[in-house]
Order: structure tokens, then sequence, then C-alpha cells
């Protein structure tokens, strides 16, 4: 017996449970994996955490509208997004679009259609674009598989943590500002807490590095954020 082939895990950012119950039973049906949220903010949390392979985001969200969170979602990730909204304007679609989405279709949508654009965008963005192993130093990250080794061996990383790391690569090399972090990891009104950055970081440091008072990979840029260099 043959495998089936390999489908991509997409994530559903709506807040109407029915929307979603439809959305998945209409994408597990052609294999694909299927993650949900309800807000913005967490479907931001979710792609940091899970890096799935694709996105299907409503523009009407409770927290954040979809093209802020568009544009939040471009600033480190290059995962496709399918926007699925009532809105029908051709602003909203410019705005949408403008922002990074990857196409736009509007509610109420055939199934046919939804699997058609769903395989499109995947095809123009592919998901091998960003690889999926990164080594810095004797650290590496599995970004497919989510696991962190530090010189060959398994380091347990608390969500948060993996987070933190997987965004801190994203940006290899370059500063990654306090503010982008905790918007990114704890929401927009954390912005201000940078002790909880501070906590993270000390922890990420013992885990991955082997002198973390003198760390070489994972600097600080002091008053501003942090950066993952590879020396």
């Amino acid at each position: 017996m043959t495998s089936p082939p390999f489908k991509p895990t997409l994530l559903v950012i709506d807040d109407e449970i029915q929307i979603r119950r439809l959305l998945r039973v209409t994408l597990e049906s052609e294999g694909y994996k299927v993650r949900e949220t309800e807000t913005g903010q967490l479907g931001l949390q979710e792609v940091a955490h899970q890096a799935p392979d694709g996105i299907i985001l409503d523009l009407g969200l409770p927290d954040l509208d979809g093209t802020e969170v568009i544009r939040r979602l471009r600033e480190w990730s290059k995962v496709p997004v399918l926007v699925l909204s009532v809105r029908e304007g051709e602003d909203d679609k410019i705005a949408a679009l403008d922002a990074g989405a990857d196409d736009y279709l509007t509610k109420p949508f055939s199934g046919r259609e939804l699997l058609a654009r769903v395989r499109a965008v995947l095809r123009r963005t592919p998901v091998s674009a960003e690889p999926a192993m990164v080594r810095v130093g004797d650290i590496e990250i599995d970004q497919s598989a989510h696991v962190v080794r530090r010189a060959g061996v398994e380091v347990h990383l608390t969500a948060k943590e993996y987070a933190l790391f997987q965004l801190l690569v994203q940006y290899r090399g370059r500063v990654v500002t306090h503010r982008q972090i905790l918007r990114e990891l704890w929401g927009p009104n954390a912005e201000d807490n940078t002790h909880y950055l501070r906590v993270h970081m000390t922890h990420l440091r013992q885990k991955l590095e082997a002198d973390p008072h003198t760390p070489r990979h994972l600097k600080t840029d002091a008053g501003i954020g942090y950066r993952l260099v590879d020396v």
C-alpha cells in the first residue's frame, strides 16, 4: 500500500465557529491538517509556535483587523495567507493584498474554489522557501519538527522559549526589538513588559549557550532588543 501524499498544515483564523467547522470539513476531506483560532493575536501566536504552511484569514476579527494581522505577520514570516472575508469592496481587497496577503476570496464561497485558491497560494509561496534546518554554531533548529538541539543533543524548550528562538532565527543577524518580540509573543498590551522577555531570554541562554553569562549567539543590543549571530 502506498503512503498518501503529504498535505500541509493550514491555520484558520476566524471568529465564526460555523465557518471554522465548514473549513475544517472541506480541508480535511482533501487531506490537509487543520488548526484554528478565533482571534488575530492567538493566530499570530499559533504561527510563531506551530509554523503552519498556510493561513486562511478572516478580516473581521474581534481583537485585530485582519489587515493588521497580515502587516504584523509580514514583519517576520513569509507564510502564505489567503483572506476569506465578507468584505467585497475594492479598497478592502487592495488593502489586504498591499499588506501582504497572497489571495482574497469573498464569502460565501464554494468548496472547490477555496481548495483551488489554497493550492494556488501554496504553489506561489513554496513551503520550502525557509530552510527546515537552521544551524548557528553548535545550535540547530529543525523547524519542521519543532526541535532544537545543542551539540547534537535535543534541548527541551517551553512553547514561549521556542517561539522566541524561532523569531530570532527568522531575523538572524538582525536586531529584533523588545517591542516587536513582546507584541508577537505576548500581545499588544504587553509591549512595555520587558521583564517577561528578560526572564525568557535568561532561560534560553542557560539552555543554549555554553556560557550563559557571556553568550556567543544570543546577543543583547542594550536598550533595543536581541539578535542571533553565528560566530
